[in-house]
């Protein structure tokens, strides 16, 4: 039986990484040099070379079994570029100071550290004071006492401590503890500050206990606790063991224990207990057997989206996938009212890294009800749009949300736009639709009023790229998605910058102030230079205009010049509306309507008009040509049969 029922309950050795590097920087004269021979030979060197070789130790050095190497570096002004890219390619950084030379140490705060910072070295860091056997200060304050403040100011500082290379005095802890940091890292996991487990570390312990929680009961079970330890530590409990973890459980926090097993609230208080214990190997072992990294997401192996994609293809997530969201969408959904309330999402997502729709391009991007409520149809609309931005991210959220079917089979691929329109028909689910126009002329009046906003007359510019997604309901009782991007006019030259930007867009739409006549010159321009894109790179798209505020008086010849255009280039007429007045002319259905057929309304420009006019010439002259070459072949023919039987006759 183990003496400590909370160490039976963890263990397990860590070779997730194949070795560990170790860059030691400091002050000329701190025992740099001093140290690592220290360590690899395990003798006090007499005469140490200014700047050593790289030393490795060998895997069997440490319980880990994971090889450490060992730079040393040069603080001299010369060897300043190589200390740079040694630091910038270290896994951990032992920061030195002299213990008998106080200035060393105020050295770290004034210059290493922020120096670090500068050089945007995001490691973990070891602060090791050396030649403690010189230090001869028998009122000296503790090591904990110095070093508080500057933990405290620089947080990437993992632990502190104190050494002899002389005395060999916990000369081989340091590279232990270095290792140890960069497997075993205590910051993604431990608020030092509170005392509690970080956010994030509570979020993917949470979604472990929910995976091993069998029967979904709350709680796991002497049996479900034991298939833990044996899929984490590859080792079973002995019963007098898991009657040991919960009763140390129980003492301390009650509620941890219930009667059917170990609460979420025990096994998180485990986890914290083992980390304050300095056993951060147990919680890290349990976090990579269930595909953790160092920042708490799954590792990139476990989201196989590597996709062959043409730049006019999409993904899109299969029924499989939708029918596991809704379901998830009905459980979440506690009060039965149709829609997930803001606390209700946060539960849902509450075993992922974060809400990934607390930010752009997610945020507000869906339809909400009066207190913050997501329909299901928002809530498909937003899966969507992720879908459709980050499949990766997409994947990874169905996984950490419970969906457990092959990842592999989570998403389709489209077919090619181009071919859509060749074939004069599409399969696609999920539509997106740039929205291009002139400033107010009420492009987010638009986006507003199809996730369900009211109608604001306060014009607030957009400055950068903005989504919004619904579900359309079509007149065959079919349902498609339809993902709005407007697209700022200052952004326009941009995008159009690249020749493959139109190749995500199905169809594209065009809205103007009808009031104002600067604003339909200003469509008309965009129209035009959208199309000229689309023809001159392949990627032409389905074009519709919007008049838009047609509560107010269009200016005289509006009407008369867009219905010109429009005809001209072969498209359809605008189409007015009023958001104001809640007038939306059945604008999306119409929107997606065009987008099905993805070979019509696609506009012309007089340019493009021209190279076909010129290609239509060519292919006509080539005609005439062949034809001629084929009657003037036919005559010599015939001249050489005629002459062949003139001189056979004579």
């Amino acid at each position: 039986m183990a003496s400590d029922p909370v160490a039976a309950a963890g263990g397990g050795n860590f070779a997730g990484q194949a070795n560990v590097r170790v860059v030691v920087v400091g002050e000329a004269g701190t025992g740099k040099s001093s140290l690592i021979v220290a360590v690899a030979t395990e003798s006090f060197p007499e005469n140490v070379p200014h700047v050593l070789p790289p030393t490795r130790l060998p895997s069997d050095y440490y319980p880990d079994r994971v090889p450490i190497t060992i730079i040393d570096t040069s603080s001299r002004p010369e060897h300043k570029a190589k200390l740079i890219a040694d630091c910038k390619a270290a896994d951990v950084i032992v920061l030195t100071y002299a213990c008998d030379r106080p200035s060393t140490l105020d050295r770290l705060s004034t210059y290493w550290l922020p120096e670090l910072r500068r050089l945007e070295v995001k490691v973990p860091v070891l602060v090791v004071g050396c030649k403690l056997d010189l230090r001869d200060d028998p009122q000296q304050v503790s090591l904990d006492q110095v070093m508080a403040p500057i933990m405290q100011q620089f947080r990437e500082i993992e632990t502190c401590i104190e050494c002899s290379a002389l005395r060999q005095i916990q000369v081989q802890e340091v590279f232990y503890y270095a290792q140890k940091a960069v497997l075993h890292p205590t910051a993604p996991l431990f608020d030092q500050e509170t005392q509690s487990l970080k956010p994030r570390c509570t979020r993917a312990l949470k979604r472990i206990f929910i995976l091993c929680d069998n029967d979904r009961d709350g709680a796991l079970s002497d049996a479900e606790l034991n298939n833990f330890q044996v899929r984490c530590f590859n080792a079973p409990l002995q019963p007098s063991e898991i009657v040991g973890v919960k009763r140390v459980v129980q003492e301390k926090i009650p509620e941890g224990v219930n009667d059917r097993g170990l609460t979420l609230t025990g096994f998180l208080f485990l986890h914290a207990l083992f980390i304050e214990r300095g056993r951060l190997e147990t919680t890290w072992s349990v976090l990579r057997k269930f595909g953790y990294d160092n920042d708490l997401k799954l590792k990139d192996e476990l989201l196989p989206t590597t996709f062959k994609l043409a730049s006019d293809q999409t993904i899109e997530l299969r029924d499989e996938a939708l029918d596991f969201l809704k379901d998830i969408f009905h459980i979440f959904d506690i009060d039965s009212d149709g829609a997930l309330r803001p606390s209700e999402l946060d539960e849902l997502f509450s075993t992922a890294p974060e809400n990934p729709w607390s930010k752009s391009p997610y945020k507000d991007a869906a339809e909400k009800n009066v207190l913050g409520g997501l329909s299901l149809d928002g809530f498909i609309s937003e899966w969507a749009l992720m879908t459709l931005q980050d499949p990766k991210a997409s994947l990874a959220n169905l996984i950490y949300i419970g969906y457990t079917g092959d990842p592999a089979s989570v998403f389709h691929v489209t077919r090619k736009r181009r071919l859509d329109r060749k074939k004069q028909r599409t399969q696609r689910n999920v539509f997106q639709c740039f929205v291009f126009g002139p400033k107010n002329a009420g492009k987010t009046t638009l986006l507003n009023s199809f996730i369900g906003r009211t109608f604001s007359d306060k014009y607030t510019p957009t400055t950068s790229y903005r989504f919004a997604t619904n579900v359309v309901d079509l007149h065959n009782g079919t349902k498609k998605i339809l993902v709005m991007r407007e697209i700022p006019e200052q952004e326009v030259k941009n995008l159009l910058s690249n020749k493959e930007s139109l190749a995500a867009c199905d169809i594209a739409v065009f809205i103007y102030d009808s009031f104002n006549e600067e604003s339909w010159k200003r469509t008309k321009e965009l129209l035009e230079q959208v199309a000229y894109h689309g023809e001159n790179t392949g990627y032409e798209v389905p074009c519709l205009i919007i008049s838009a505020k047609d509560d107010l008086d269009a200016y005289p010849l509006s009407i008369q010049d867009s219905t010109r255009v429009t005809l001209e280039m072969g498209i359809e007429s605008p189409i007015p509306i009023s958001m104001k007045l809640r007038d939306h002319n059945d604008v999306f259905y119409r929107i997606v309507s065009a987008a099905q057929q993805p070979h019509l309304s696609i506009p012309e420009t007089e340019a493009g008009k021209s190279r076909k006019q010129y290609r239509r010439f060519i292919n006509q002259s080539l005609v005439f040509i062949s034809v001629g070459a084929a009657v003037t072949v036919a005559g010599l023919a015939a001249y050489r049969i005629y002459a062949a039987r003139k001189n056979t006759s004579s």
